[in-house]
């Protein structure tokens, strides 16, 4: 009867096996005994195995390895398996093959066998479409009977993956001093933990009872605390602040379902089939690298919506479980917010402020769920970015993320950044208008509904790019070596938490940045919005984005950041395809031109990018008033003027590290013929003024030149007024106001001129490196430092433009 079970499986059953390279470490050291641990006691999955076996010309796990015939132990067992057939609770004692392997062991001291652990999930192969037929009986916690695994094998049979362990050494697991039983116990114990892991890593973990994991939160010491002190400040009688903090817990507790998640990958599927040319996952391999045994902490940038779908949907295809996702309280609307639930959203709120118990409730949630082995995502920005740029990091759930674990460090945990680059964005007509100074709407249904008439649109690829991991613990041992041997509950507001927060906010933002996909339409907007009209000859563009490509592959920002395949010319038919441009025939050249409506929004594809090419540009600035430059001089500005562009993109090199970044920059652009080297001086000169090289040299300085601006904006409104007369709030509204005024009178579409925030994040920087301080009164002071750094500003601009902004300075004071 076995022999033809596994006749029919080898004809329905072709499981996908993980680690490809399983075969070779099993059969790494010949002749040598294997014996199999399987998770669980199926005769399928025996016979599923037995078959990968018998294709790879492996050790078979239905041989005998010790014993005589009647007694013999066999070369697979399995390690959980129920008490009886009407006792399903999971038999913890040590399997006796195993204790009689360990007897033989030590028993015989030439005698060594390699166990290899073993698992099958049946409807788990996440490069293969799911039915929603399958949802009812795929892969879950629960210890099935004969009737459901024979359903399994008919329905999800084509949907299988098989996992396969590392070989470990039977014999390095012995001890002198504790017996064969005794070894087996710990054995088994430390295997059922890593199956626990492994198939928490694979499916999710075991969330499937909802209200199990709200009353867990509810006995926790420090909810119960929580809620003593409500009962008091507030005279609540018991019951009340009870029932208060379960309606928070239900209030935030995700619903976990690995059926709704199956059924998710096909509905998604087809939705980016229709929405999108495709979706590319790059960097994969980290992902693999990082996933056993570690808590991780997903942590991508906030362009739109879909961000939350598409990075569940691009880790459960590479066969690993979708992470819990923090989302905003905004989006727990009717219907919706039900469905984000079963897909792993727990919501949170803006503000944790005043509310102590509320706070207490969300803090032990995300320690049990990551305590449990579940993956979790949030993004750090806090809200979507209108402007395309990253925003500035809310460190509210990376500090809850490192007190958790401070709390009960049992996993590593490993932050790892992703990035989103989009062609096309679907919420594109709702940033506009919000660019454009409308107020943010709030989602609703009627929203939601709305939304559907983008499936008839095409919105080009969408790119997903895995940034470098982010370890904690390294993190912490360097603000605190004996953070381990500290108390929790002394040192969870202790100073050198805030640090640890910091460093890990500022990391993960520039390991975002350091991933970034580089697409034709960020090339597209990135050149043309340097010229006046937004239009420009089309020969000229394509020589401009070629420069750009060369530039990218050149300088190589970061291993990985991808960059478009293809030339200039190439670049220009798909943005014509994507009807992002038009083209207007001429006698002497067509030129290229991007509306007048798309301009704004062409600005937030720019941003996505403008990190890129921050450095190239800046050097090219150095070059709009001048001929000649001199390579001290070029370093001096770039020391000047990167710590206040570096904080504002989230650039990836240390002060210490720009010198040289500058100098192989310069021979990048030399060798790219928009630079020259001065013979026989340490200096650069820009190509002769009307040749083409110099215009590509002018164009490349446009892309940093509105920020330089902005900068000499606010130093030349803070001279003009005065030491010791306005505060660091009167001088941004002053400088808002006065971006406004230039952006109305000079017809700039660069909504980020005139951001607020903008110019609060300069002035703090100018405070913290102590340009600038702030008096006894509140009011901002200055000396001659400020005004060295405005004299390597106006070396940067050109007189048209430093007039134009005192100009209007003064007639605003």
């Amino acid at each position: 009867m076995y022999a033809l079970l596994r006749r029919l499986l080898a004809l329905w059953v072709k499981p996908e096996v993980r680690p490809e390279s399983a075969p070779g470490s099993i059969g790494a050291v010949p002749g040598s005994p294997v014996c199999y641990v399987l998770e669980r006691r199926s005769v399928t999955d025996l016979a599923v195995l037995e078959n990968f076996c018998a294709r790879h010309g492996l050790p078979r796990p239905s041989g005998r390895l010790v014993g005589r015939e009647a007694s013999a132990v066999r070369a697979a067992f399995p390690l959980l398996r129920a008490r009886g057939w009407f006792d399903p609770r999971i038999d913890r004692r040590p399997p006796a093959e195993l204790v009689r392997l360990l007897e033989a062991v030590q028993a015989d001291p030439t005698l060594d066998v390699r166990l290899v652990p073993v698992a099958v999930y049946w409807g788990r192969a996440p490069q293969k479409e799911g039915s929603w037929l399958r949802l009812l009986l795929v892969e879950n916690w629960v210890l099935g009977g004969p009737v459901r695994k024979f359903l399994q094998v008919v329905l999800n049979g084509r949907f299988t993956m098989l996992e396969v362990g590392a070989p470990v050494s039977l014999r390095s697991l012995l001890e002198p001093t504790v017996d064969a039983v005794g070894v087996a116990a710990r054995l088994a114990r430390t295997q059922r933990a890593a199956f626990r892991r492994q198939r928490a890593a694979r499916i999710g973990p075991d969330m499937s009872h909802r209200r199990t994991i709200v009353n867990r939160v509810l006995r926790t010491r420090a909810v119960r605390a929580a809620v003593l002190a409500e009962m008091r400040s507030r005279q609540w009688p018991r019951r009340k602040a009870l029932l208060t903090a379960r309606g928070y817990a239900e209030e935030i507790a995700a619903n976990y379902s690995h059926a709704f998640i199956t059924f998710m990958e096909g509905f998604l599927g087809r939705l980016w089939n229709r929405l999108y040319d495709g979706v590319t996952f790059s960097h994969a391999e980290t992902l693999r690298n990082i996933a056993q045994d570690r808590e991780i902490v997903f942590v991508p940038c906030h362009r739109s919506h879909m961000d939350y779908l598409l990075l569940s949907y691009v880790i459960y295809k590479q066969g690993y479980a979708v992470p819990h996702i923090a989302a905003g309280i905004n989006l727990n609307i009717p219907v919706v917010g039900r469905f984000l639930r079963k897909g792993g959203a727990f919501f949170i709120r803006r503000s944790f402020a005043g509310n102590a118990l509320y706070t207490a409730v969300f803090m032990r949630y995300l320690a049990i769920i990551m305590g449990r082995g579940h993956s979790i995502e949030y993004f750090v920005e806090g809200g979507r970015s209108r402007t395309g740029r990253l925003l500035q990091p809310k460190t509210g759930m990376i500090s809850m993320t490192v007190r958790s674990y401070l709390r009960d460090p049992r996993r590593e945990v490993v932050f790892l950044p992703v990035y989103f680059g989009y062609e096309r964005i679907v919420e594109a007509n709702t940033y506009v208008g919000e660019l454009s100074g409308q107020p943010k709407r709030k989602e609703s249904i009627g929203d939601l509904l709305r939304a559907l008439r983008v499936l008839r649109e095409n919105f080009g690829r969408v790119h997903v790019n895995l940034g470098e991991p982010i370890e904690l613990e390294p993190v912490l041992a360097r603000h605190c070596a004996d953070w381990r041997e500290r108390k929790l509950d002394d040192e969870a507001r202790a100073p050198w938490v805030a640090p640890v927060v910091d460093e890990l906010a500022g990391r993960i933002m520039r390991h975002i940045n350091a991933a970034a996909a580089v697409t034709p339409v960020n090339l597209l907007a990135v050149t043309l919005l340097a010229t006046p009209r937004q239009a420009m000859d089309a020969g000229e563009l394509a020589r401009q984005i070629d420069l750009y490509l060369a530039l990218l592959r050149r300088t190589a920002y970061d291993a990985r950041v991808t960059i478009a395949a293809g030339d200039g010319q190439s670049v220009i038919v798909y943005g014509e395809s994507m009807k992002l441009l038009r083209r207007q025939s001429h006698k002497l050249g067509d030129i290229i031109r991007v509306e007048a409506e798309m301009a704004v929004l062409m600005t937030y594809y720019r941003n996505n990018v403008l990190h890129l090419f921050a450095l190239p540009s800046l050097i090219a600035c150095a070059f709009i008033g001048n001929a000649v430059v001199g390579t001290e001089d070029i370093q001096r500005l770039a020391w000047r003027v990167y710590p206040y562009v570096a904080e504002e993109l989230f650039l990836k090199w240390t002060e210490e590290e720009l010198a040289d970044v500058v100098a192989r920059t310069l021979e990048t652009l030399a060798d790219l013929g928009v630079l020259e080297r001065v013979e026989g001086a340490a200096a650069w000169r820009r190509p002769p003024p009307n040749s083409p090289r110099a215009v590509q040299l002018s164009l490349l300085a446009q892309s940093t030149v509105q920020t330089i601006e902005r900068y000499y904006l606010a130093i030349a409104t803070l001279t003009h007024a005065g030491s010791g007369v306005l505060t660091a709030k009167a001088l941004s509204e002053r400088c808002q106001l006065t971006a406004q005024r230039i952006t109305m009178l000079y017809g700039f579409n660069s909504p980020e001129f005139s951001d607020r925030a903008l110019f609060d994040q300069f002035i703090a920087l100018l405070l913290a490196r102590r340009v600038i301080r702030t008096g006894a009164t509140g009011l901002l002071e200055f000396d001659e430092v400020l005004a060295r750094v405005a004299a390597d500003a106006e070396f940067v601009l050109s007189e048209q433009i430093r007039h134009s902004i005192l100009q209007v300075t003064q007639a605003e004071a």
